[in-house]
């Protein structure tokens, strides 16, 4: 998230706004004056994180919360592993807070850069069958609703409210914090290879009920597959990590420094691509190493870019992706950006894109200085054939009528939003196209 001269942008670019105010609440009392305000001048009223979702979710054109100061754990519960930690604490902040209590989130997508709250309300998730997104771990959470109140939802508050509010697009309220089911800290022993492309995905199924957390990654252009395979072990177990001149090499050189400029390049001449693109995956991808959990779940990446993912039935996961390479080698673009295969647990979430059913996620990306269009709109209606669904923080064009279809608890959802926030507060132009007016 960056402001110049008073403009809100989000990371990738894709949404800006100048908002009314900007308020930077510390404490709940503060939010819950923030909110009442905006409702008594009729402002719409917004939190942001980080501003790492890819949508307009978060735009804020009224009344913008910058949650950065409403960072911490509140408190801890050592008996059950739940932790409650204010909203806008980062993940990257995560294993700090937790290391003195001997504890860890259970899963966590490879970017640790947004706010817990901006996380679960745009359903970020990581990879591994037996484990759900990151919105699975809240079994609590404080908000501010849009008559000015605080609401408390627990397993002894407010219950039925939970499935709804731990995954809530940011259009129930304003959360001030949330309560985490942690797990004792672990680590993972990762084992990274190229392979051909055509054998894991052949193997697809089989390689992803083996793991804890497989996934792969596939450069456009070439016939290889970036394979990253994690298990968990005891935090006993004795670390391996990487030496730092084999990080910095791997991550900071080539992944960020040396892969910016292929982009770049390839963004001006898009020929570039394919050759770059065998490059790459002769230059990364095979390493074994064991290390703290987080460590390894969450890589540091600053090349910018513009993301598209989608959920499909787990069982369609394999088909899905053979139909993403067949469009790209039919058609003319070059793409330098891999595209990341992963999978989830199924969940009850009412908006979760693992909502009953175990899914695959196929995520394609493009270069920012590049127009996503075209590509995009290539990838998109062959997600939507099998079944697809678009996560909320990531670039798609559908509305409310497709999620009504899509979504079995959608009425459900929408009905607790006419019940929590009667007067739109928390609304803007994203939210009113997949949620409707």
């Amino acid at each position: 998230m960056t402001r110049i001269g008073g403009t809100w942008r989000n990371w990738a670019r894709t949404a800006q706004v100048r908002p009314q105010r900007v308020e930077r609440p510390a404490d709940t009392a503060a939010v819950v004056r923030s909110v009442q305000a905006a409702i008594a001048r009729g402002l719409r009223i917004k939190a942001v994180g980080a501003g790492h979702s890819f949508t307009g979710i978060a735009v804020a054109p009224g009344v913008l919360l910058d949650l950065d100061e409403l960072s911490g754990i509140v408190e801890v519960d050592r008996e059950r592993a739940r932790v409650r930690v204010l909203a806008g604490t980062r993940l990257h902040q995560m294993p700090r807070l937790l290391t003195p209590f001997g504890l860890a989130m259970a899963n966590l997508g490879d970017i640790d850069r947004q706010s817990i709250a901006g996380a679960i309300s745009t359903g970020t998730h990581g990879t591994g069958l037996r484990f759900g997104g990151i919105s699975t771990q809240v079994v609590g959470a404080t908000l501010v609703t849009g008559t000015g109140e605080l609401l408390t939802v627990s397993d002894d508050e407010n219950t039925e409210m939970l499935p709804a509010v731990a995954l809530g697009l940011g259009a129930l309220g304003i959360l001030v914090d949330v309560t985490l089911q942690c797990v004792p800290a672990f680590v993972l022993r990762a084992v990274e290879r190229p392979e051909p492309v055509d054998d894991v995905v052949a193997e697809l199924p089989a390689r992803v009920e083996a793991s804890d957390h497989f996934e792969f990654y596939w450069f456009p252009h070439t016939d290889v597959a970036l394979t990253k395979t994690n298990t968990r072990l005891p935090e006993s177990t004795p670390r391996a990590p990487l030496p730092r001149a084999s990080r910095w090499l791997d991550e900071t050189l080539l992944a960020n420094g040396l892969y910016r400029m292929t982009c770049g390049s390839a963004s001006l001449v898009p020929a570039m691509a394919p050759p770059i693109n065998r490059l790459a995956t002769r230059l990364t991808g095979d390493r074994e190493y064991t290390d703290l959990s987080t460590r390894v779940f969450t890589q540091d990446r600053t090349v910018r870019f513009r993301e598209m993912e989608y959920a499909v039935p787990l069982e369609n996961l394999a088909a899905a992706f053979r139909d993403v390479q067949a469009a790209i080698d039919a058609s003319d673009l070059r793409v330098s950006f891999p595209i990341e295969v992963r999978a989830a647990a199924a969940d009850d979430l009412w908006m979760s894109t693992a909502h009953g059913r175990a899914s695959g996620y196929i995520a394609v990306h493009r270069y920012w200085r590049e127009d996503p269009t075209e590509y995009f709109a290539a990838i998109e209606p062959i997600m939507l054939a099998h079944g697809g669904r678009p996560h909320w923080g990531k670039m798609h064009t559908l509305g409310a009528a497709d999620f009504a279809e899509r979504y079995p608890r959608f009425t459900d959802f929408v009905a607790l939003r006419d019940r929590l926030d009667p007067n739109r507060r928390f609304t803007n132009v994203y939210l009113e196209r997949v949620l409707g007016e």
